[in-house]
């Protein structure tokens, strides 16, 4: 008997126009063509390279992305504020402290059953937040009382901080993937109580960039230590990101796959 799966697309940091324009022409392809049941994508530096506007969050939902997680730059473009307490499927960082607005979870309806959706943030050179590994362990225990389904997007500098998360809650969620750096990693794996792993999705945006900016002003602010401005490059992008199989009865990951989608002429 076939088991009951779901198969979720989790996209790296979209860059700017760039990467918004990659998602239009080709996102309902590969959605397509991996079968997948729900997109998750990172939407933080979908702006200009910096925050999301509600403009560019009717887009990408337009596009097909049914989740947008994000991270510390989510608050730099102020009107995105009021969105993040009115739209449920545009997370923050749980681990925030109370006030700021928004909600780090969502539970959302998929064609094998339900998903849970969690977005944290990692503290090491980084914000000193709560406590992103308590802080996530508990809202996994909450979670679980609906679904067994659970993703998290771990949005942090240190590969180590998201793969200690990773291996505490080994085997109560179903993946841990790592946003932040723009950097793909080469360590995706099944962890043994049965998380998929991932230290970083990587970045939807041009390749030919640094971290999705314009090279030469970040060859100029290495070697001069000059506090110049970063531009977003808008060349055409690459997708990157992970498609992640899921058993929905036990919720444990069957599969992990990296996805590189490479820039369209």
């Amino acid at each position: 008997m076939a088991r009951n799966q779901i198969r979720i697309l989790m996209l790296g940091d979209i860059v700017g126009a760039s990467g918004v324009r990659a998602l239009f022409l080709q996102l309902g392809g590969l959605r397509t063509h991996l079968r997948a049941d729900l997109v998750i994508a990172n939407v933080e530096n979908a702006a200009g390279g910096y925050g999301l506007t509600p403009a560019i969050a009717d887009k990408l939902t337009g596009m097909g992305v049914d989740v947008m997680t994000s991270g510390n730059h989510i608050w730099q473009q102020r009107e995105i504020w009021r969105r993040l307490d009115d739209d449920q499927r545009l997370l923050r960082p749980h681990n925030y402290p109370e006030g700021p607005p928004g909600r780090g979870t969502v539970i959302v309806d998929s064609a094998a059953g339900k998903v849970a959706v969690l977005n944290l943030e990692g503290r090491a050179g980084m914000a000193n937040l709560r406590d992103p590994i308590r802080v996530g362990e508990a809202e996994v225990a909450r979670l679980r009382a609906t679904t067994r389904a659970i993703v998290v997007d771990f949005h942090a500098e240190s590969l180590d901080e998201k793969e200690a998360f990773a291996l505490r809650v080994d085997g109560t969620v179903s993946a841990v993937v790592g946003s932040h750096t723009h950097v793909q990693t080469a360590d995706e794996r099944v962890l043994k109580g049965g998380t998929a792993f991932l230290g970083d999705l990587g970045m939807t945006g041009p390749p030919d960039s640094a971290i999705g900016m314009q090279m030469q002003t970040s060859i100029d602010r290495s070697l001069s230590q000059m506090p110049l401005k970063l531009m977003v490059d808008e060349a055409t992008a690459a997708i990157c990101g992970a498609l992640v199989v899921i058993d929905a009865d036990s919720g444990h990951a069957l599969s992990i796959e990296r996805i590189y989608q490479p820039p369209t002429s």
